[in-house]
């Protein structure tokens, strides 16, 4: 009965118990995305998003603002047990320039604690459960300017995260992204660098609560994790033709390469780089109903027999648009790539010009 709360030893320090100079994963609520119109497309964004979700994915984008717009996001993984919160809000500063801010959280609720379940005489107390929550969360503060060079508008992230395992530790960071677009006619072409400079973590861990679980196994006395955790940059880059199908309907199709410097499990892997491509689509019915597919997350799966295969992830998405405020849904497994297990994704966006006329 003593190995009970040895489970949650695994839960409270598999996010920091790594934390080396670098890691291959960190951070990776950054990375689910925010907005349902860009999930519904596989995250095939980055050379076309305008307007204020353009700030998580692109802040050049944010340069497609006139007016006021704002932005909300709730989403559910993991059969419910994990909540993912967005909210964004940006502003046109000057004729060439924009602000955006945006604030995400990912979370597990209600998480039991059972470190102190059993007593120092070997006894069970239920009483002594207690819940805590395991938070991600993110402040982001984007600004943007336009035609920087001929046709190019250019955008920069500022970035605060905040990381909370209940009462067993904390960490506090800071990092920087930049991005590019370039319209050229029906072409649109983008480039996003996350964490360019490096993003730099710093875990603060409880020493008392560490000191409970330190010898819990007898013979395996564990170490105090590292406290400094960076996460390394990442690139995409893609590209984006419209085409008019008719006068009413419209279409947008992308292709775009996430490229990680690491070597990964994506379907182009070398000791230096990984490449995941993705594609996506949007057609549109005058600027006002949407229709959205895409496939992202290409993966080598190695099975039972060491035979490989390839998984990937499908997305849809629709959308309706009317009088200012836009109302977006996706189906997506981000959650659980390979089986039924799909999250519903809504999200509400607002252009505050469409009230001004």
């Amino acid at each position: 009965m003593k190995k009970i709360h040895y489970l949650l030893i695994g839960l409270l320090w598999v996010q920091i118990v790594a934390a080396q100079t670098t890691r291959k994963y960190s951070n990776e609520f950054l990375n689910i995305g925010v907005d349902a119109a860009a999930l519904g497309m596989g995250n095939t964004v980055i050379s076309n998003v305008s307007g204020v979700t353009a700030g998580y994915w692109n802040p050049a984008g944010l340069v497609g603002i006139t007016d006021y717009e704002g932005a909300l996001m709730h989403a559910s993984y993991f059969a419910n047990i994990a909540q993912y919160e967005y909210i964004g809000f940006a502003m046109p500063l000057q004729k060439n320039s924009a602000l955006g801010i945006s604030l995400i959280r990912f979370g597990v609720d209600d998480i039991l604690d059972t470190t102190q379940l059993i007593d120092s005489q070997g006894n069970i107390n239920y009483e002594n459960i207690e819940l805590f929550s395991a938070a991600d969360y993110a402040l982001q503060l984007s600004l943007a300017r336009k035609e920087i060079f001929k046709d190019i508008n250019v955008g920069f992230n500022a970035k605060i995260i905040h990381r909370r395992i209940g009462k067993f530790a904390t960490s506090y960071g800071f990092g920087f992204d930049a991005g590019m677009q370039m319209n050229r006619g029906k072409w649109h072409y983008g480039l996003m660098i996350r964490d360019i400079t490096t993003t730099f973590n710093v875990w603060s861990i409880n020493d008392e609560a560490f000191a409970q679980i330190q010898d819990a196994i007898p013979g395996s006395n564990q170490e105090l994790p590292e406290t400094t955790e960076l996460t390394i940059p990442k690139v995409q880059a893609g590209i984006t033709k419209d085409w008019n199908i008719t006068r009413d309907i419209g279409l947008q199709t992308a292709l775009e390469m996430n490229i990680r410097f690491v070597q990964t499990n994506a379907i182009i892997n070398t000791s230096f780089a990984s490449i995941e491509p993705a594609f996506g689509f949007v057609a549109d019915y005058e600027d006002m109903i949407f229709l959205r597919g895409g496939i992202n997350n290409l993966q080598q799966e190695i099975q039972y027999d060491n035979s490989q295969s390839i998984s990937w992830q499908p997305n849809f998405g629709v959308g309706f648009k009317y009088n200012g405020i836009q109302v977006d849904y996706a189906l997506t497994n981000i959650a659980s790539v390979g089986n039924a297990l799909y999250s519903n994704i809504f999200s509400v966006k607002i252009d505050f010009e469409a009230f001004r006329k």
